[in-house]
Order: structure tokens, then C-alpha cells, then sequence
């Protein structure tokens, strides 16, 4: 630890001590309240999309959200990878190498969001053309998608940012960021659309737009009053070891995101072959699907934090009551969604749309989905334990496995005897054989051996 870092007040973000549910609830609901907000604003886009300008639109918008998915999955496993080291470190009070990995990640981050934004724009119609896109909606689908991943160097610098301050036990700041985004973006869309009637593409520009404000006002506070995340010139600079490091964690996840992602494309094509009317309720259940699922993915995403902070500090017993706690929320939290879906299933997707086949298949699907809820909550409690750990190979074996080994055959066979409820069915049934194998691998224990300072005193 360096000296000139030992005075900083650290023990609002110190994740070791206390006890193990106040702490994890105490980092977790601004956390959920922050992802809450930055899918609100992507829901908002939809809602907006569909009501003014039409279904066809709101296809147009869903379809790009899975391509898009797989672009910036390319990047995210170095982000999660970044992360992991972070909180290790920080837990192990090593904040010199906080500093230098933030400003490795920070760089990385910023020029392959520049590659992407090119990449995307140049061949955003030959990849709609590849996923089977209606030609109704082909048009406005590039349209959205050429000005929404034009901004990607945006959105990947400030959720670069976004991910570090978690990382090192602070989720209350960063709530405050996505609201201000999430404000910013509903303000542009109704500006924008019905007011200066630019359609599909005005959704995209204020989403970019307000990213980029949002951005600009996270970099200042990092810039002028966070002594670990310093963007300072002196200050910045590119530690090969450090990231080699974050890319040899975070290298597995990028390959699992990536193979999700090709797999929801995949999806995709299954769901296109129904058409529009299938594919405008895959889009708006999917929104309100996400909306739940934030509850457990900021669970697992508080838990990777508070496991890699206590297992760089030696604090085992902590993981495993943390484990507990997390379970027992994941159990209250899925009673209450699936009674909800029970209850206002159909309500919940005919805020996106007033087409009554729309709204019944999307409420199948939630419907279906909130029968696996708990189960999928479980998988990313065992997920984020062996994220925390830095053991992020195995997940990716085990996603790969349950996507295209199961998933994707199983959509494509179950699809053709029961339409579009088999295809849901397969998310559901793939989703629960991924949660059994990594919760056995879980009880092996063999992720213990994955803790990044363990393994440098080893050498």
C-alpha cells in the first residue's frame, strides 16, 4: 500500500466488515436502483417509439438491442475482468494498483469503443439482413441502429467508469450518474420525436445524447475528487501487466457474452420467422423481462463485489454467509415477480402496444419466464460467488453449453409443435440446467484457488 493513498477515508466502501446482509443490501440497493434507471430510459425509448410512431418502429428498436448486445459484449469481459482485480486489490488495501488498472481499463475501453462505433456503422444493413429482419422494418432498424452504435464510445467510457466505482464499494454516486442520464434520455425522446418529429432516429440521438452528458459529468467527478480513479495526465497511463491480468480473468467472460449474444441472434431468427406482430412482443416482453431480472443481476453484482473485496482480505467465512443472504432475497424477490406477471402480465406489455396478439404473446412469454425466475436468480448468485473469485472460465463453459447445446436446438424443434411458446420454453428449460451445473461445481469449492492475490504470492 502507498503511503501517500494510506489516509483515504475508505471504510464507507469497505465491504469486509460488518454484517454480511446490511452490508450487501447497503451496496446493493443503489446498485439496483442504478440499473432500474438505465434500462428505464431504454424502456422509455419503446414506450415513446411504439405509441407515436408505430409497431413497425418498435420492432425496429428491439431488433437492435440484440445486435447491438453482441457488439459491446466484445468489450465487457475486460471490463468484468478490470473489475475483479479492482476489488481484490482493494479489499487487500493495494491501492497503487486500483490507480493503474482503472487507468489501463479507462484507455482500453475508450479506443475500442472508437473501433466498434466504425464497425457498426459501416455494416449495420448486412448484419439486419443476416438475422432475417422483416423487410417492414429493415429501414428504420438500420436507420436506429447507424446513430445508436455511433455513440458506443460513449456509452462504453462511461459504464467503464460506472463499473470501476462499484468495483472499489461505491454504488451511490454512480446511481446518481444513470439518473441523470436516464432524465436526459426521456427529455430528448419526447423533444425529439413527437416534438420535432424525427422518428426512429431522434430516439437514437437522445440516447447518445444523453450518454454523452452523462459521461462527461462522471469523468469530471473521477477527475477532480476520487484520489484512486485519477484521469490526471501524470496519472494516466497503460500497465500491460495489470490488464493482461484483467484480460486473463475477463477473456472468458467476453467469450461468454459474445456466445450469448450470437445465441440471442440466433433466437432472433427463430422469433423473426413468426414475424412482425411475434417479434414487436419478443422486444416489449423482453424489456419488461430485463426490468425484473435487474433485481437479481445487481444481487449477483453486489455479491461479486462483496466476494472479491472479502476474499482479497482472507474473509471466507463472509462469502459463504453473504451466499445465504443473497439466496434468501433471490427466493422473496421471485415469489413477488411471478405473482406480479400472474397479475398484470398482459397490462405490463400493453403499455408498449394496444395490438391485442402483441400483448398475448408477450404475456406468454412473461408468463413462462416468472416459472424460472428463482432458478435464474440462483445461477447469478453462483455466478457472481465465482466472478468474485476471478474463476470466470467455467461460467463461460457452462453458458456456452446450455445456449447452443440446449437453447437454440431446443427453440428450433419445440417451436415447430407449439409455435412461439416453445421457444420460451427453451430459455426457461436451458436456463435451469446451467443453474445445476454450476451450482455442483459451486459445492466442489474449486474456485477458492482462482483469488488473484493468493496466486501472486504463489509465484
Amino acid at each position: 500500500m502507498t503511503q501517500s493513498n494510506s489516509t483515504l477515508k475508505t471504510n464507507r466502501n469497505d465491504l469486509t466488515q460488518g454484517k454480511e446482509w446490511k452490508v450487501i443490501l447497503r451496496f446493493a440497493w443503489p446498485l439496483l436502483i442504478g440499473n432500474l434507471l438505465m434500462q428505464f430510459y431504454n424502456i422509455a425509448d419503446s414506450i415513446i417509439v411504439g405509441r407515436f410512431i408505430g409497431k413497425e418502429a418498435l420492432a425496429a428498436v428491439s431488433a437492435s438491442f440484440f445486435i447491438y448486445y453482441f457488439i459491446i459484449s466484445l468489450v465487457i469481459g475486460v471490463g468484468s475482468g478490470t473489475t475483479v482485480i479492482v476489488s481484490q486489490y482493494f479489499g487487500a488495501r493495494e491501492y497503487k494498483k486500483v490507480q493503474q488498472a482503472f487507468s489501463s481499463f479507462f484507455i482500453f475501453m475508450l479506443i475500442a469503443g472508437i473501433f466498434l462505433s466504425i464497425g457498426g456503422i459501416i455494416f449495420a444493413e448486412e448484419v439486419f439482413r443476416f438475422t432475417h429482419t422483416p423487410p417492414e422494418v429493415l429501414p428504420e432498424a438500420v436507420s436506429y441502429f447507424r446513430i445508436y452504435i455511433g455513440g458506443t464510445f460513449l456509452f462504453v467510457t462511461f459504464n467503464s467508469i460506472i463499473s470501476i466505482l462499484r468495483g472499489i464499494g461505491e454504488s451511490f454516486r454512480p446511481m446518481i450518474f444513470i439518473l441523470i442520464s436516464a432524465i436526459l434520455n426521456i427529455v430528448f425522446d419526447l423533444l425529439f420525436i413527437p416534438g420535432f418529429g424525427w422518428g426512429v432516429e431522434g430516439a437514437a440521438r437522445a440516447t447518445v445524447l444523453a450518454q454523452g452528458i452523462a459521461m462527461c459529468i462522471s469523468l469530471i467527478y473521477v477527475h477532480n475528487t476520487h484520489p484512486l480513479l485519477s484521469i490526471k495526465k501524470k496519472d494516466l497511463s497503460f500497465h500491460v501487466e495489470l490488464f493482461l491480468k484483467s484480460l486473463k480473468i475477463g477473456l472468458p467472460t467476453s467469450v461468454q457474452q459474445c456466445a450469448i449474444a450470437i445465441g440471442l441472434i440466433a433466437l432472433l431468427r427463430i422469433v423473426n420467422e413468426f414475424g412482425t406482430d411475434t417479434l414487436t412482443a419478443y422486444g416489449a416482453a423482453g424489456k419488461v423481462d430485463t426490468i425484473f431480472t435487474q433485481a437479481i443481476l445487481t444481487l449477483s453484482g453486489a455479491l461479486a463485489a462483496f466476494c472479491g473485496q472479502n476474499i482479497g482480505a482472507g474473509r471466507m467465512d463472509r462469502v459463504k454467509n453473504g451466499v445465504r443472504c443473497s439466496m434468501a432475497v433471490n427466493v422473496l424477490v421471485g415469489i413477488c415477480v411471478f405473482s406480479s406477471i400472474c397479475l398484470w402480465g398482459d397490462k405490463m406489455i400493453a403499455i408498449f402496444t394496444t395490438d391485442a396478439h402483441v400483448i398475448q404473446i408477450g404475456s406468454d412469454y412473461l408468463f413462462v419466464l416468472g416459472l424460472f425466475f428463482v432458478v435464474h436468480g440462483a445461477l447469478n448468485i453462483f455466478n457472481g460467488v465465482l466472478r468474485g473469485a476471478g474463476d470466470t472460465f467455467f461460467p463461460m463453459i457452462v453458458s456456452l453449453l446450455s445456449l447452443w447445446l440446449i437453447r437454440i436446438p431446443l427453440a428450433a424443434w419445440l417451436s415447430n409443435y407449439y409455435g412461439t411458446n416453445g421457444i420460451w420454453w427453451s430459455i426457461g428449460i436451458s436456463i435451469g440446467i446451467g443453474c445445476s451445473i454450476i451450482y455442483i461445481y459451486y459445492k466442489t469449492g474449486y474456485w477458492k484457488k482462482r483469488k488473484i492475490i493468493k496466486m501472486e504470492s504463489e509465484k
